[in-house]
């Protein structure tokens, strides 16, 4: 793959998961929009890595604030802290202990304030990429 086919293969799949998120927030789906949401981030933080470090593949973690400074991306300490709680989301739905405790704290309100920003740095990491 060249470099624009290799970001578009990242960025596409972000977009797809972008529109999953939406339709389980839309479902009261909120422990699994997260969880998706934080996969937007990392796929379009992938898109960042290849765009600035010459077509290579991405490193194969999850951890957002990690992937942006492998971007390299320089981020407020705001947007770092957004990341470390966005990380959470990856691990709170993946393991039984924590997924019905995870579940409970997914309000509509708990989740609309993370999933707003997330489609804010979803918009903020596409421009990047321009």
């Amino acid at each position: 793959m060249n470099i624009e086919e290799h970001i578009n293969y990242w960025l596409e799949s972000a977009k797809n998961d972008m529109d999953v998120a939406e339709s389980l927030f839309k479902s009261q789906k909120y422990d699994w929009c997260l969880f998706i949401g934080h996969l937007v981030l990392e796929k379009t933080f992938k898109a960042l890595y290849v765009k600035n470090n010459a077509n290579k593949i991405p490193p194969r973690i999850h951890n957002l604030v990690k992937l942006a400074e492998l971007s390299p991306l320089k981020l407020s300490d705001k947007q770092k802290f957004f990341l470390d709680e966005v990380n959470d989301f990856n691990l709170e739905i993946r393991y039984p202990d924590y997924k019905f405790e995870f579940r409970n704290i997914c309000d509509m309100e708990f989740t609309t304030k993370y999933f707003d920003g997330i489609k804010e740095f979803f918009k903020w990491q596409q421009s990047l990429l321009k």
